[in-house]
């Protein structure tokens, strides 16, 4: 649990008296860092590194996260009361010592390496962590408000307490905390228990990501590539997969068989062991095309995971017949997965944190520190505490205007009923447009806010914007974003999906006929394929990863679909993150008049103002793709 616990007259001081409590959670220096602030129980912000740095899934210590959350919240260091890192730098450096004994004198090269990085930056995290607020505040010096949590305590915080659930069973899968890979959890009020671990080196994650690596992805980054390539192949090595490389048990219980994978003391995910298995080298990334053995490859894996997480799913059920689950690490980010979970019926409900990965771990370390620590209950029974995750920055129409002005912009301004009108209609008529409004999104989904829109009926749309706008590459699948009270009229979800986690079929009458020929086709070729009435959101097996739009949540853009539903009579739009490869979601008006500038986006909707790419002065229009690594 947590090093230091909180004196017995402090927690009476604090529920009698009802003093305010101020936690800020913070994730770091492995990647994807985060701050997130947590006032009273409430979620005030949260938000990741890499949108202020400009650095796809930031490592470092999110000092910028940090300074914007106490700015956006008229606070200082000093007002904050506890400081909640989201895991335990000494467990992680005992698993880094007993694992290179264990695999001794495999991995010296590697641990040598190592050491000395721990030793000067991540074992003695405290005096790290102290060192980086006080350049944040000088006048921080009460080094004692820093507290630690563990790694997937924090992914089952992040998952349960935001729930709608008095109780759940909290399931996290991730690559590895500190020593957990995956854990079994029971969540009952504002208290949560760990029944069950697997450890280290024996991950899905770790499996998920030895294929990234072995197919040319970037590891921590490419597995959503993997996920999207896997419709196009066949699961032929599926057996394979479950044969040689994991053992599973009955009750979806693993083990890794190690002799495959070079993670655990290496400087590769996978070895020569693994090339012969499968009869083919690792890819060259960038430089070797993509063929069949690559997509079947990726089909066996994800129907592989897919296997297994059902089995956990069953005998969780069987074992504790609880009927809500809650999901978390960054094995839930996989929605195919979690479609085949709800799909299942195996449990009544499934709620799972838009930020499963390491950016949702400092928001549930607040968590676990407000309700496990302070004792504090949990109050949010049927509905959850995530505010449609919009909890980022936001821009007032004077700043957005400030700025577009700095980057030469033309534009005009309209009142919000004709921002609407005006939006719907461009959508209408075939127009891409960024959308840049309110909060900015926590998690890796853009939901709304940071969005690119487009018409989903557009027969080429998936190619075109994967190519010409996100300079990505073609084969991967774009998101419908719907109003939730249409969602049963085109596909077969039976519950709502407001964070794009889970994938669904799309109805039987809303397809289109394929003749002999076609279903003969294999491969990329089966991507020009028009398969339904709105294509470009109809993925290649007929699934589709699913937003549905929710008023309360975010009221602009539901009207906008709307609005779009009464022109066109289609009532959702295509929705991708307002960014290019390799790039982080937008997070100023700056960062979108930027993207806007370098991609061939129709408009750029943003606060008041609509901007029209023809009317731009052609001098601001930048090689915007090369200031980014690929992903």
């Amino acid at each position: 649990m947590f090093y230091h616990k909180v004196p017995l007259w402090l927690l009476l001081y604090i529920q009698y008296f009802n003093v305010k409590k101020r936690i800020l959670g913070i994730s770091g220096f492995y990647h994807d860092s985060s701050a997130s602030l947590l006032i009273d129980g409430e979620i005030c912000g949260a938000v990741h590194e890499e949108r202020f740095s400009r650095i796809k899934h930031d490592k470092t210590f999110p000092v910028n996260s940090i300074k914007y959350l106490l700015k956006n919240n008229n606070l200082s260091l000093l007002d904050i009361d506890f400081i909640v890192f989201y895991e335990k730098p000494f467990l992680k450096f005992e698993r880094l010592l007993e694992t290179y004994i264990a695999f001794a004198p495999k991995g010296f090269k590697s641990f040598c390496a190592s050491l000395p990085i721990w030793l000067r930056e991540k074992l003695f995290q405290k005096k790290v962590i102290f060192e980086n607020l006080k350049k944040i505040d000088k006048n921080f010096k009460d080094q004692a408000k820093i507290k630690f949590s563990e790694h997937h305590l924090s992914h089952a915080a992040s998952a349960f307490f935001p729930s709608p659930y008095e109780r759940a069973i909290i399931l996290t899968m991730d690559g590895v905390g500190e020593w957990a890979t995956t854990t079994i959890g029971e969540g009952y009020k504002n208290k949560l228990k760990i029944f069950k671990e697997i450890h280290f080196p024996h991950s899905l994650g770790l499996l998920y990501s030895a294929f990234t690596y072995y197919l040319g992805f970037k590891v921590n980054s490419g597995e959503y590539k993997v996920m999207g390539l896997a419709p196009y192949g066949k699961p032929i090595f599926k057996e394979l997969i479950l044969n040689k490389l994991i053992d599973v048990k009955n009750d979806g219980s693993f083990r890794l068989k190690m002799k495959y994978f070079n993670y655990a003391t290496g400087l590769t995910m996978t070895n020569s062991n693994f090339d012969k298995l499968f009869g083919n080298k690792r890819r060259s990334p960038e430089t070797e095309k993509l063929n069949q053995f690559h997509m079947n490859i990726a089909s066996s894996l994800q129907a592989a995971l897919e296997e297994i997480i059902l089995k956990i799913c069953n005998n969780l059920k069987k074992e504790f017949n609880i009927d809500n689950l809650c999901l978390a690490g960054g094995v839930a980010l996989n929605c195919v997965a979690n479609g085949k979970i709800q799909k299942s019926n195996i449990f009544k409900n499934i709620w799972i944190q838009p930020a499963s990965g390491d950016a949702g771990g400092s928001l549930g370390a607040c968590l676990f520190y407000w309700h496990e620590i302070l004792n504090m209950p949990k109050t949010n029974i049927n509905h959850d505490i995530m505010k449609g995750s919009f909890l980022g920055p936001e821009f007032e129409n004077n700043e957005i205007e400030d700025q577009l002005k700095k980057c030469g912009a033309k534009y005009k301004k309209y009142n919000i009923k004709e921002l609407i009108l005006n939006t719907a209609s461009m959508l209408n008529n075939g127009k891409i447009i960024g959308l840049f409004q309110g909060r900015s999104e926590f998690g890796p989904r853009a939901l709304g806010n940071r969005s690119i829109i487009a018409d989903p009926r557009i027969k080429d749309l998936q190619k075109n914007l994967n190519l010409k706008i996100k300079f990505r590459e073609s084969f991967r699948p774009f998101a419908p974003a719907i109003l939730s009270e249409k969602l049963s009229e085109y596909f077969k979800l039976t519950t709502k999906s407001p964070y794009m986690l889970l994938v669904s079929e799309i109805n039987d009458d809303k397809k289109l006929q394929i003749n002999n020929n076609q279903k003969n086709l294999f491969g990329i070729s089966q991507l020009n394929l028009e398969r339904s009435t709105v294509p470009a959101i109809t993925h290649v097996d007929y699934s589709s990863r699913i937003q549905t739009i929710h008023k309360e949540t975010n009221e602009f853009f539901y009207k906008v679909v709307k609005e779009f539903e009464n022109i066109s009579d289609c009532p959702m739009v295509v929705n991708t993150s307002f960014n290019i490869r390799g790039e982080p979601m937008v997070n100023s008006p700056t960062d979108a008049f930027k993207c806007f500038m370098g991609t061939e986006l129709d408009a750029l909707v943003i606060g008041e103002f609509i901007l029209i790419k023809d009317d731009q002065n052609p001098k601001n229009i930048i090689n915007y793709k090369n200031q980014f690594e690929l992903d």
